[in-house]
């Protein structure tokens, strides 16, 4: 007994020394330089709460001096993070030394690090046609502030297909987006660039390459992260997603509610929380695109929910895509994981089970707006 109780307390021992390596933080001191009025502030935002969950205007700098502002952050090892620069709004975030809106910065935190920057450029005194490239296309409609028991409320925008009005005994696919401030409206998204869906919508349907679909864009909020995980949030959001949205889509819009026609997509986290929908809901979802999707990166893993599965192959249809640089090639061994366990619960490569790579590709907006059309095709197409 004396030897068991001794056992039990060296596996305590070595269980807890196991979390307390893999709870090692790291500081981050973020410095920026810039020339502006003595009243002006500057913030950062970025995807961890810390940086403000992408709200512009929380996190701000300390100003230190005449021209520098600076922050020290701690973050756990390993931590994958994002984040820009603004003066308080997207309305006037930092741009590159070429007037155009910048990429993410990305930082994985091994060690102490520190982060400068020096920015000559705001958007706020540049004219907005350098900087919103495209507009809205075709019909859109809003719904405001959408509540639901916890989480944040929301808005969300709605595409209709070209001849929708003209044609009132036709009905329609829908696919449900997230992150939907960002996939139709430039002057809506978070960095000033959307992922074109409606242009691209707008092309495939009059050049008969797909079928009209009605596309609905559930807005985030600054708990993004943790709605787009495989955490109690995360499900609370699909349970908005589903009992809350898709009924006010189909009661108001003449869709086709039948699973077979309700398709759910994303990228990033929104890949993500895509995947899970249709996983774990398909009795509602039949298809989903997760471009550029983090599966299993840092603290997230949705990989091993799909190897843990021992029920019937489920009747779905999944298309997974990624790009080849910086954030894309660190979600890319969760992405291979992701196919490898799909594989093993049956899925066929090209037959329900599509991974597409363009190896030139970042992660952002522009990029998705590339090889959206090649999705809508692989689902929608004619």
């Amino acid at each position: 007994m004396l030897f068991n109780n001794f056992t039990k307390i060296l596996i305590l021992f070595f269980a807890a020394s196991i979390l307390f390596a893999q709870q090692k933080e790291y500081t981050v001191l973020i410095k920026v330089t810039a020339n502006l009025k003595d009243s002006a502030k500057v913030f950062v935002a970025g995807n961890h709460e810390k940086l403000g969950n992408w709200n512009p205007g929380a996190v701000e700098l300390e100003k230190k001096g005449d021209i520098t502002w600076q922050k020290s952050f701690s973050f756990p090892e390993n931590s994958n993070l994002e984040f820009k620069f603004t003066k308080g709004s997207w309305s006037n975030e930092a741009l590159t030394n070429d007037k155009t809106i910048p990429k993410n910065y990305n930082l994985i935190v091994i060690n102490d690090t520190v982060i400068q920057t020096e920015i000559n450029y705001w958007k706020e005194s540049i004219e907005t046609e350098n900087i919103f490239k495209g507009q809205i296309t075709g019909i859109v409609k809003y719904h405001k502030n959408l509540n639901w028991p916890g989480i944040k409320p929301r808005d969300i925008i709605v595409l209709l297909p070209p001849g929708y009005e003209e044609n009132p005994n036709s009905r329609y696919p829908v696919l449900y987006m997230h992150d939907g401030q960002n996939i139709i409206d430039p002057k809506t998204s978070s960095f000033g660039i959307d992922w074109q869906i409606d242009e691209a919508v707008d092309t495939l349907i009059k050049s008969n390459k797909i079928e009209p679909i009605i596309v609905v864009g559930i807005y985030n909020t600054q708990d993004r992260s943790s709605e787009y995980m495989n955490i109690d949030t995360g499900f609370v959001y699909m349970d908005f997603v589903i009992n809350k949205v898709k009924p006010l889509i189909d009661t108001t819009y003449r869709t086709k509610p039948d699973r077979e026609n309700t398709a759910t997509g994303g990228s990033s986290l929104a890949g993500l929380i895509s995947l899970m929908l249709v996983w774990e809901h398909p009795e509602v979802f039949s298809k989903t695109f997760c471009l550029s999707p983090a599966f299993k990166i840092g603290v997230i893993d949705y990989v091993s929910e799909i190897e843990k599965y021992i029920g019937m192959k489920k009747n779905i249809r999944i298309y997974i895509d990624n790009g080849g640089t910086g954030l894309e090639k660190k979600i890319q061994p969760g992405i291979e994981e992701m196919i490898n366990a799909l594989t093993l619960k049956g899925f066929e490569l090209n037959k329900d089970l599509y991974f597409i790579q363009d190896e030139k590709a970042e992660h952002n907006e522009s990029a998705w707006a590339k090889r959206i059309p090649e999705a809508l095709i692989k689902f929608f197409g004619k």
